[in-house]
């Protein structure tokens, strides 16, 4: 099916080629008057591209969905169509192909905690029962004291069981580091921070030493 714009287009090529009025090649195309004198009226785009770029650029994992999430949150854009025009447009489509390497990034140094319950860092850590089956732990630890605020296992651990778990806590931090996981990156836990006034600083893909509190915990809770 041809659109309205492609129409217009052939309209506007029968008039200057064919020397043809307009009420005549609209009629012949079946295209309303008005339609055919239509301009479009070009969107300026450059705020939202600036925008887009910086999130993509820190959150290398994040797709359209959260990356509109995000700019619909902060007002910069309200139809989804648009931010999939743009991101379209800037080629961020993510690489869904395996690759052996890791692609090189620029090296992040992430701020120190002074004091407790001002950055926690946490993960999930993945082990099986005596009958086989699979059991996760969320595990937490204060980068200030080297605590930890608390643990949490089950057989299934959603984004919605990871923000009941954040709330039976006595304290929230005001930053929270982990991986790019599911969870940490679902639009459930990003509106629960944003809520909570909870900064979620992400580490960068394959690089859990930017991590390395909650790795160095880990190994040994296993």
């Amino acid at each position: 099916m041809v659109g309205p714009k492609a129409r217009r287009l052939a309209a506007l090529h029968l008039v200057e080629r064919h020397q043809i009025s307009e009420r005549r090649a609209s009629k012949v195309l079946g295209l309303q008057r008005s339609t055919a004198r239509y301009k479009p009226k070009p969107r300026d785009d450059s705020h939202l591209i600036e925008r887009m770029q910086f999130l993509a650029r820190n959150h290398r994992r994040f797709g359209l969905p959260r990356l509109h999430y995000l700019l619909k949150r902060e007002g910069t854009v309200r139809a989804k169509s648009r931010t999939e025009r743009v991101y379209r447009s800037l080629g961020l489509q993510l690489n869904k192909r395996r690759r052996k390497k890791m692609m090189a990034v620029t090296r992040v140094r992430f701020e120190s905690a002074t004091k407790p319950n001002e950055i926690w860092s946490f993960d999930f850590v993945s082990d099986r029962t005596e009958t086989d089956r699979k059991l996760k732990s969320l595990t937490i630890v204060d980068d200030c004291s080297k605590r930890t605020p608390g643990i949490f296992a089950d057989y299934s651990i959603t984004s919605k069981d990871m923000i009941q778990f954040f709330e039976s806590l006595e304290n929230l931090p005001a930053k929270l580091r982990c991986d790019n996981g599911p969870e940490m990156t679902s639009r459930e836990f990003l509106a629960w921070a944003h809520n909570r006034k909870i900064e979620i600083e992400y580490i960068q893909p394959g690089k859990p030493i930017q991590n390395a509190f909650i790795e160095s915990f880990n190994s040994r809770f296993r």
